[in-house]
């Protein structure tokens, strides 16, 4: 019965999201449902004591790297940066592969520091457009961006500055390169199947006689050509951030050392910093911030129009990203306090032995749970990081390979109906759950199966 406590809130919150409702809303109406249903007099404590406390936790720490992404990836796009890499790339793989330049565009833009929230905004015109051009529907835009966007260059690709390669940094005491070889295979399995299937559903389209369509709402005016930025200067912001992101992880920890103590330098009343916990954070925000400043030398001229008006929406954008994923992880962290979800989490420890296998299915069973690939890994983490580091220890696997699995489960079964970014994918290209869902989902079950692929790997041959 306990366990059915956790299944319904998280079934109420997908029916929800799948209807359009805001899941800011309903993430606590549904968790709080839950300890309604459990004990009444509960409910005020586990909002204040655990939602709230949640949902702040991960603002403070997560919404300076939602911001300055946000900024930076308008940035990008005011400046025609992002238009510019998009031509460069359909002009060096042709029109006719318009899915795989629409994919490789948001893989360079992604793992470039752009957050895969803002991908969506510089990618949807061009996809747009190229579809109409090849005929291919329009409901296929969504599962391509979610492709370039949200797979690979999210959790697999060593250096990679997002979220969900960050958050294993702070618990494994890694950086974002860990385990560079399982993450390039597990990065090619994914874009390789991925692009598979997009293909396969691209050509039976075709054979149906369907084209782009007709009737569509949020469709974008056509995109201009004429005199864009030089495409190779428009790489080197993203470059930057790449570059940077690596240096100064490296930087931080060699120059603050394991903490940093307010009382030496006479604050008292403040705890301690552990910097290896934040060092990664830090880090991307550093990169973000000088790859923001030098898009600003570079192109000053286009993005002074209309800037305050252009960046306080982008701020908006961050704000609302950050939100959505803050009331999933206060959700999730409400579900976790619960009797069931003990049941839930002792029976998957009971039943897989191994760390790894263990940790993969718990992250990516969490993050769809709470619908939230950073979400259900924090949560997971926190409260069986200890155990996978002893076993781990005791059987050899370095910390590396624990954090590389992490993160690629986070990404796995996180793009559930309820999933915010999902959300706001199918908002911007204007279609719904009912046209589009199927093909995101498919990227779902890719993305889960390359975390095993790894693991495969990773015992077979002991790379990483």
């Amino acid at each position: 019965m306990d366990i059915i406590f956790v299944i319904l809130p998280l079934l109420l919150l997908m029916y929800a999201a799948y209807k359009g409702f805001s899941v800011i809303l309903f993430a606590p109406l549904t968790a709080l449902l839950a300890v309604l249903l459990i004990n009444p007099a509960w409910v005020p404590a586990f909002f204040s004591g655990i939602f709230m406390e949640k949902m702040a936790g991960f603002v403070k720490l997560y919404f300076p790297v939602f911001l300055l992404g946000a900024i930076f990836g308008k940035v990008i796009e005011l400046s025609g940066f992002a238009k510019s890499i998009a031509h460069l790339v359909i002009k060096v793989i042709g029109e006719s592969k318009s899915m795989l330049a629409i994919v490789l565009v948001g893989a360079l833009l992604t793992y470039g520091g752009v957050s895969l929230f803002v991908v969506a905004f510089a990618l949807y015109p061009f996809a747009s457009e190229l579809f109409k051009k090849t005929n291919i529907p329009k409901r296929l835009i969504p599962g391509t961006i979610a492709l370039g966007a949200f797979t690979f260059t999210m959790d697999a690709l060593p250096g990679s500055p997002q979220i969900q390669n960050i958050i294993p940094t702070t618990f494994f005491n890694t950086n974002t390169w860990a385990a560079p070889w399982l993450g390039l295979i597990g990065g090619i399995f994914v874009l390789s199947v991925g692009m598979l299937y997009l293909e396969w559903r691209r050509k039976s389209a075709k054979l149906a006689g369907e084209g782009y369509g007709v009737g569509h709402i949020n469709e974008p005016e056509e995109i201009s050509s004429y005199k864009l930025p030089n495409a190779f200067t428009a790489l080197l912001p993203l470059i930057l951030v790449g570059v940077c992101n690596r240096i100064f992880t490296e930087l931080i920890i060699r120059n603050y050392g394991k903490s940093f103590d307010f009382s030496a330098i006479g604050i008292n009343g403040i705890s301690s910093i552990e910097i290896p916990k934040l060092a990664a954070i830090w880090a991307v925000e550093a990169a973000l911030l000088i790859g923001i400043i030098t898009v600003l030398i570079l192109a000053y001229s286009r993005i002074k129009v209309n800037f305050n008006a252009r960046i306080n929406l982008s701020i908006g954008g961050a704000l609302l990203a950050t939100l959505n994923t803050a009331s999933e992880y206060g959700f999730g962290g409400v579900i976790a306090a619960l009797p069931g979800f003990k049941a839930l989490n002792d029976g998957l420890a009971s039943t897989i032995s191994d760390p790894l296998v263990n940790e993969a299915v718990t992250i990516t069973t969490l993050a769809g749970v709470t619908g939230s690939a950073s979400g259900g890994m924090s949560i997971a983490l926190a409260s069986m990081s200890e155990t996978y580091i002893a076993a781990a220890t005791k059987l050899g696997i370095p910390m590396d390979v624990l954090h590389r699995v992490a993160s690629m489960a986070s990404g796995g079964m996180d793009t559930l109906p309820h999933n915010g970014a999902v959300i706001t994918l199918l908002a911007i290209t204007g279609l719904s759950h009912r046209q589009s869902y199927m093909d995101i989902f498919s990227m779902t079950i890719i993305k889960t199966l390359a975390v095993f692929l790894i693991i495969a790997v990773y015992y077979l041959t002991g790379i990483v």
